[in-house]
């Protein structure tokens, strides 16, 4: 079994996670059921579906899982944009989880193509 905490896409993940959390409780209580919790929803799932393919025993289940991560790492990329251009997040708040963000898709994709070689 893999170790996910080994894994500089995990960290940069669970990193991003801790960020969006702390920047999104300052969204409208409008978007509780909305923007917060979507991209919430997508940060924790990157992370999550790291150590889940962690934990499978085959490498194809272990790249479909990292797959799916990095997916859930390009939506967040979206969905922060989003936020900015609707005055919930400020420039530097947005810049910070871009580059979180951008970094661990980098990172994902690298370790994918590895794994695929």
């Amino acid at each position: 079994m893999r170790d996910h905490t080994k894994l500089r896409a995990f960290e940069l993940a669970d990193e991003l996670v801790l960020l969006v959390y702390r920047f999104t409780t300052s969204f409208p209580s409008s978007e509780q059921f909305g923007l917060t919790s979507q991209l919430r929803r997508a940060a924790l799932s990157i992370p999550s579906n790291i150590v889940e393919g962690c934990a499978r025993h085959t490498e194809a289940d272990y790249i479909r899982f990292l797959d799916i991560a990095h997916g859930s790492a390009r939506e967040v990329e979206y969905q922060i944009t989003v936020a900015q251009r609707l005055g919930y997040l400020t420039d530097e708040q947005s810049q910070t989880l871009i580059a979180k963000s951008v970094e661990t898709s980098k990172v994902l994709n690298g370790l994918i193509r590895s794994l695929r070689r």
